[in-house]
């Protein structure tokens, strides 16, 4: 049995440049990678399966619709002969959460189906399937802190990026992406009035200075997240407090791991029926 982690992804920034003629919008952001995830397995063999399990698994959907079997698939038209088998999803994270769940679990299957094939972590057909699958999925094949930009196509080299100490916090409710970036109401081809560039070039600073241009349309379709916000922002040492990716997760930041226990322990005594995680993104 091979086996991997299938990380949170986490939108420290997220700008929104402008809509682009394709129709996708024109993203920039800083992602890093948290140590709370999924988990997936896979035990060699002549058939494409998956088995979804977990606390989160019921709202994951029907099996053969998983991101997982999509990248498998889509990897074995790109390679010959692929040696494939059956996954085994460990699911943890919360779905349509705003942390990437789905595409860093198809980032894990395409690692693993590399490792039992012996496929280079750089070939070029991992990339073009990881892009098949999904936008998120290309920056999640080598899951450590980077820029993600245009459609998710474009992946900076890593960082480098200093641990940053976080508490992660989920209202449990699923925020759907396209209804999020309706709200914006950008036309093709339209650029975003809001837009105010980067503001920074060094990694720590793009993060103080940055924003999430979801966060204000997101808290038209899931209000709640104005409470998670809140809840967060009130914390002791919390720095930084914003949503990730089109929501409805939020996160802080605090200047260590003391900090962020204690801060997650608030959250849960206030809202027990969140789902919070203290973590350390990488």
């Amino acid at each position: 049995m091979l086996a991997e982690r299938a990380p949170a992804k986490v939108n420290l920034t997220l700008h929104v440049r402008g809509r682009r003629e394709d129709g996708y919008h024109d993203l920039f952001s800083l992602v890093a990678f948290a140590g709370a995830g999924d988990r997936l397995e896979l035990v060699p063999g002549p058939d494409l399966s998956i088995a979804v399990e977990g606390p989160t698994a019921v709202s994951a959907g029907p099996d053969d619709e998983n991101l997982v079997i999509k990248a498998a698939r889509l990897l074995a038209r790109e390679v010959a002969g692929l040696r494939l088998g059956a996954f085994r999803l460990l699911k943890r994270l919360p779905v349509a959460a705003g942390l990437g769940g789905g595409s860093s679990d198809a980032a894990a299957a395409l690692r693993l189906l590399a490792r039992l094939n012996g496929l280079a972590p750089d070939d070029p057909r991992l990339s073009s399937a990881a892009r098949a699958t999904g936008s998120d999925v290309p920056v999640c094949l080598d899951p450590v802190a980077r820029i993600m930009a245009g459609a998710g196509e474009r992946v900076g080299p890593p960082l480098g990026l200093a641990p940053r100490f976080a508490v992660l916090v989920n209202p449990r409710r699923p925020v759907p992406t396209p209804s999020v970036f309706a709200q914006l109401g950008l036309a093709k081809g339209a650029a975003n009035p809001a837009d105010r560039g980067e503001g920074a070039d060094d990694p720590a600073d793009l993060i103080l200075k940055g924003r999430n241009d979801l966060q204000a349309p997101a808290l038209f379709v899931q209000p709640v997240i104005g409470e998670v916000l809140w809840t967060l922002a009130v914390t002791p040492q919390a720095t930084i407090v914003r949503m990730s990716g089109s929501g409805a997760t939020c996160f802080a930041l605090y200047p260590d791991c003391h900090a962020a226990a204690r801060a997650a322990r608030q959250v849960r005594l206030r809202r027990p029926e969140w789902w919070v995680v203290p973590t350390v993104l990488r």
